[in-house]
């Protein structure tokens, strides 16, 4: 078999949303699949997905009808964010992820924004607004980072 090369060469951003997307579609979560793929230099640092810590329990096989208890803010009681899940990995197994880019389907809330410049990820990119899916006024990550110096953009594909 040979393959025939492609003129159609994708752009890094379009392949790292991509990814982010299909890592979405592993999230348990019955409210809302998030992914997210950290990356520095055109690499993949690592990748990340909405859920409860490993060894606890999947939403949608636990609670199928209403998902995770909620906490006092409405948010679930148990589940790390894809940001969250995607930075945690990489420190964990000893990456520098200082001055990386984040890819995220969901752009980031503000606790998810406050790790993100404290491990110095110097540009966050995202495809859907987290304020208009808590219906809320303001995007108060992407506010957050962008008054602290961090590049942030809304994902728009080539």
């Amino acid at each position: 078999m040979t393959l025939e090369p492609s003129t159609i060469r994708p752009d890094f951003d379009d392949i790292f949303m991509d990814l982010a997307q299909n890592l979405a579609l592993k999230s348990h979560c019955i409210k809302a699949q998030v992914g997210a793929v950290l990356t520095k230099d055109t690499r993949i640092i690592s990748i990340g997905y909405n859920g409860p810590p490993a060894g606890t329990h999947n939403c949608d096989e636990e609670f199928p009808e209403v998902g995770c208890p909620r906490d006092a803010k409405g948010s679930c009681s148990l589940a790390l964010h894809a940001e969250q899940n995607a930075i945690l990995f990489a420190v964990k197994n000893g990456s520098n992820i200082e001055g990386s880019t984040l890819f995220v389907t969901l752009a980031p809330c503000i606790a998810c924004a406050r790790v993100i410049y404290t491990m110095k990820i110097k540009k966050v990119i995202f495809l859907h607004s987290y304020a208009a899916y808590k219906g809320i006024a303001v995007e108060e990550g992407v506010e957050f980072l962008k008054r602290f110096g961090v590049e942030v953009l809304q994902y728009k594909s080539k």
